[in-house]
């Protein structure tokens, strides 16, 4: 294995333009082929066997058209101070908003308050709940701008009123601002680290590809596959996750190598070899772990764990030939900026670092750091 990746990483270094080109192709493919696959039908969560499966199964056979997860609004009415909400206007005003509601497109049913005897014990406040047949996302505009239009009209009649629920939710989806913020986060940490911008940037560069073409390539057979929209959550984390840690290892070694005097092409060659194997492995144990929730029997999980597999493989091309292709090109830009001035690497002195005085300290105490460990 180390052999032939050895090959590959200095083939990769010589063919650089080719690597880049081919990534470059797959990434364009993937991303026009996701724009012109059918939208993915959201048929949603479904756990066959659980017990809260069965119960939504039984409220779609007992209530047909009512969806058990469909979005649901609540809405608050208050009277003016010194007004009770059953006042001939302000009732009329709540019923009026209620029957407009009742009205609306996929809507199952709006419940009047003074019916259902929602009401405070002070007889100033009601509240009255609308069932919808789909969930928040596949609401309409419609259906939210006729539920605003009748909180509204409430509140020209002089009353308080206040909307909640999961039919006013904007909803999410990946690629939001926890990811962006995680990213930040990792290019501090590597810039830190590294003391060179271009070794921070590498592996934060390939593993943003290799998630672009994992989450492409997600998108495009989603329809093909039914794939909900949750599948490439799991995905994402994952894609990014291992593809900045992969790509870290190869430039990591490399820069070790170079530090020894090696030049670049023999010095990718040694990486890609050595932490390459570790990649391969590491990836390895990831895919197998993923594909093991298919054991569960759950579909939702089992495609979920697919999905976040093959993110986890095409992390692992990306850093086994395009870290090297991009080392091919900038070959003594990740180097420290003293191998960089100096016009060749130095060798490290790696006896006083952090991590090998912590190596030779667990060492010389094997047990107790073991029983601390254990402990933990």
């Amino acid at each position: 294995m180390a052999i032939f990746l050895h090959r590959v990483g200095r083939l990769a270094f010589r063919q650089r333009w080719y690597v880049v080109l081919i990534w470059v192709a797959v990434l364009a493919f993937t991303g026009l082929s996701a724009l012109k696959a059918p939208e993915a039908s959201d048929k949603g969560f479904s756990m066959p066997g659980i017990e809260s499966q069965k119960a939504f199964d039984l409220m779609e056979q007992r209530f047909p058209g009512t969806a058990a997860d469909g979005a649901t609004a609540r809405i608050v009415f208050v009277a003016p101070s010194g007004e009770r909400i059953t006042a001939p206007g302000n009732r009329q005003a709540v019923e009026k908003a209620v029957a407009s509601l009742a009205d609306g497109g996929q809507v199952v049913s709006a419940s009047d308050p003074f019916r259902s005897k929602t009401l405070s014990r002070d007889g100033r406040t009601a509240y009255a709940t609308v069932t919808y047949e789909v969930g928040a996302k596949d609401l309409t505009d419609a259906s939210k701008s006729r539920l605003e239009e009748a909180v509204h009209s409430a509140q020209d009649a002089g009353l308080t009123v206040e909307a909640g629920g999961s039919a006013l939710n904007a909803g999410g989806g990946p690629g939001g601002t926890a990811e962006l913020i995680g990213v930040a986060v990792a290019a501090v940490v590597l810039l830190v680290t590294f003391g060179s911008l271009a070794a921070a940037g590498l592996p934060l560069l390939t593993a943003l590809i290799g998630v672009g073409v994992s989450m492409a390539g997600i998108l495009a057979l989603a329809h093909a596959l039914d794939l909900s929209a949750t599948t490439s959550i799991l995905a994402m984390m994952l894609g990014l996750a291992v593809g900045i840690d992969y790509a870290l290892f190869v430039v990591s070694r490399y820069r070790e190598e170079r530090a020894r005097g090696r030049a670049p092409q023999e010095a990718v060659g040694l990486a890609v070899g050595t932490a390459g194997s570790a990649v391969v492995f590491a990836g390895l144990t990831v895919v197998i772990a993923l594909a093991g929730l298919a054991v569960v029997g759950v579909p939702m999980l089992t495609k979920m764990g697919l999905a976040a597999a093959g993110a986890v493989v095409v992390a692992v091309l990306i850093a086994l030939t395009l870290v090297p292709a991009f080392l091919g090109f900038w070959p003594n830009a990740v180097l420290t900026r003293r191998a960089r001035k100096g016009g060749q690497a130095e060798e490290q002195d790696t006896r006083n670092n952090g991590g090998t005085r912590w190596a030779r300290f667990v060492l010389r105490r094997p047990l107790p750091v073991l029983l601390l460990g254990v402990a933990g």
